[in-house]
């Protein structure tokens, strides 16, 4: 969830980076700037082409990401490698994001993402229109299989959750959560996702993958997922086979745009014990009904006007 997550920060963002921007101009140098231009804002459209270009800004949305494509918390000696930066500008921003809470300190002196970003997020997915436009499509598949139904879009190497369904009668609690994320190679939303996109997108996203196992199932390499996506297209469909956890069996399909790109999938998650093998193909036939159902409304449209929240990857 939490790269997808830290590019939502805004206006806090834009505090930190006021705080972090080192200060390279003497105050007499600021006497002498003409008309409401200020130095800096002139140096980095000279040096960079762009006006809306801010160093202090571009930094801690490096950290952000940083910090979020880390399995663990970072210290402020790695956080200078990797990013190659000095101590005393590292620290600056450090401390600018943990006064906004968007990061908090770690045991031993590490950093880690800090929860307001998980709330942001949670308010930006709110407010994504493709979740409120599949949302009545979701209830009913929710209503007709008696399974849990999720909506997910591709970020990067993740896929992530921007709407669940819950059936009402449920039996067993499914433990994902809107605005989370997991592998793209160990979902059935992502594997649905990635299998219909251009070559060379998924050619990027799967080099840029670190596979790790979540159980004995999880595909474990280039080699296994690309051979997974081959079967995807040819059926229609994604199976995560207690890939990501143990006794939890999903079935996932894409959503097309206008211009047959897939911009999102759909799955139904289950126990193993009751969204058995055999029920699969009943299963992925009411789903795939279901994503051609919402397809279907964006045929009309302009690819351009389509909402992609992947965008940005």
């Amino acid at each position: 969830m939490k790269t997808a997550l830290a590019n939502v920060a805004g206006n806090s963002l834009m505090k930190a980076a006021t705080s972090a921007r080192p200060q390279t101009r003497p105050a007499i140098a600021r006497k002498n700037h003409r008309g409401p231009e200020r130095d800096a804002d002139r140096d980095n459209r000279e040096t960079t082409g762009s006006p809306y270009k801010l160093e202090g800004l571009d930094r801690v949305v490096a950290i952000l990401d940083l910090l979020g494509e880390s399995d663990s918390s970072l210290s402020l000696a790695e956080i200078c490698r990797q990013m190659s930066l000095r101590k005393s500008t590292a620290h600056r921003a450090l401390m600018a994001l943990e006064r906004t809470g968007l990061i908090e300190r770690a045991p031993s002196h590490r950093y880690r993402l800090g929860l307001k970003l998980y709330d942001m997020g949670n308010r930006a997915v709110e407010q994504i229109d493709l979740r409120a436009r599949m949302h009545p499509y979701l209830r009913k598949l929710a209503l007709r299989v008696g399974h849990t139904v999720h909506l997910g879009v591709l970020h990067k190497t993740r896929v992530v959750y921007i709407d669940k369904i819950e059936p009402i009668n449920r039996h067993v609690c499914i433990s994902s959560r809107t605005g989370t994320s997991n592998p793209v190679y160990s979902t059935s939303l992502g594997k649905a996702i990635l299998a219909f996109l251009p070559p060379e997108e998924v050619a990027k996203t799967i080099s840029a993958i670190r596979f790790v196992s979540f159980t004995s199932k999880t595909l474990a390499s280039a080699d296994e997922l690309m051979g997974a996506l081959e079967r995807v297209r040819r059926r229609g469909f994604s199976v995560d086979d207690e890939e990501m956890e143990l006794g939890t069996r999903c079935v996932g399909a894409p959503v097309f745009d206008s211009g047959k790109g897939a911009i999102a999938a759909v799955s139904v998650s289950g126990p193993a014990s009751r969204l058995t093998a055999h029920c699969v193909p009943v299963i992925a036939e009411h789903l795939i009904r279901c994503c051609q159902e919402i397809s279907s409304g964006f045929a009309t449209q302009d690819p351009k006007q389509v909402l992609r929240p992947s965008a940005g990857r």
